[in-house]
């Protein structure tokens, strides 16, 4: 199939783009490298059945190879990066959703949005189904991200009931592995970091708010089965296992081997308590579950750090 990803050179999308490629699709990535690394890609970069556009996804673009499929994966997906691109962030989840699903329409293909546990807010409820509406501060710092990946997804639905565009949505969870990048403020890349580097390691608020960590090879087999079957979504996708970022901050130390102390700041506006999936529709639909443990997934993880540090 010819596959286009964007946000391809990102931590999700470029290991997206390997596992296809290796299953002999042709992708084509398109990324303007806001947050995204040619790092990511330099392995793939030469591959034949592989082709990279520097691009940016909000600004219309066309494309002349027939596509099977249209995979929207671009998008500044950490604290750091959308409050720093704000805007940029709300351009990516609106117009470059547009143009996407317009890609899409076009080529009569296939869309799959990556959506965002984000879409819960700070949830009521644990852990979230895909049925809850979610508890979203809509002028919040955070809601530059939130309220994209909400009207992301609305854009999609609306393009699914009035151009009968076949469509698969995901919420990804908290996902972490290789090819994150060292300051991209992601509490997994955080800890590692400043662990190796004999640093503090900082925890917002007392530490008690809980996430779900799902390792990257678990997220992307979760994603090529969703391909394979016909349904709109939208699915959750993330590790069903709930740590408190403290107990996480800890198990590094411990795996990273450092003397690194503790250190507390204030917890940031709208953060939310707790994040942990309900994955009985991955599991119903896909046989699908996470695999690779907590431990194992840090393990590989701090390897890939420890090289980039040296």
């Amino acid at each position: 199939m010819n596959i286009l990803i964007t946000g391809g050179a990102g931590f999700l999308g470029s290991h997206l783009s390997r596992r296809l490629l290796k299953a002999g699709h042709k992708v084509i990535c398109i990324d303007n490298l806001i947050t995204g690394s040619l790092f990511n890609i330099k392995d793939i970069k030469k591959d034949k059945n592989y082709k990279f556009i520097k691009h940016d996804i909000t600004k219309p673009i066309e494309i002349k190879t027939k596509l099977d499929w249209v995979m929207h994966f671009a998008s500044p997906a950490s604290p750091k990066d959308y409050l720093e691109h704000p805007i940029k962030t709300l351009k990516v989840g609106t117009l470059g959703t547009h143009n996407c699903l317009g890609i899409a329409k076009a080529h009569k293909a296939k869309f799959f949005l990556a959506s965002t546990s984000e879409v819960y807010g700070d949830p009521k409820i644990s852990p979230q189904p895909e049925e809850y509406w979610g508890n979203v501060n809509s002028i919040g710092p955070r809601s530059c991200y939130d309220e994209a990946k909400r009207a992301a997804e609305a854009l999609t639905f609306a393009y699914y009931r009035q151009h009968k565009i076949a469509i698969h949505v995901i919420r990804i969870f908290n996902t972490y592995g290789p090819n994150m990048r060292l300051e991209d403020g992601r509490v997994v890349s955080n800890f590692i970091v400043q662990a190796l580097r004999g640093q503090s390691l900082t925890i917002y608020g007392k530490g008690n708010q809980t996430r779900s960590f799902c390792y990257v090879d678990d997220l992307v087999e979760g994603i090529i089965r969703y391909m394979k079957i016909n349904y709109t979504g939208p699915v959750n996708l993330g590790s069903q296992f709930e740590f408190t970022v403290l107990e996480l901050a800890k198990k590094v130390t411990e795996l990273t081997q450092s003397k690194s102390k503790i250190k507390f700041a204030a917890l940031p506006q709208d953060d939310p308590k707790q994040r942990r999936p309900d994955i009985r529709k991955a599991g119903k639909l896909l046989g699908w579950k996470p695999k690779i443990t907590l431990n194992e997934g840090l393990q590989k993880t701090i390897i890939y750090f420890r090289e980039k540090l040296h």
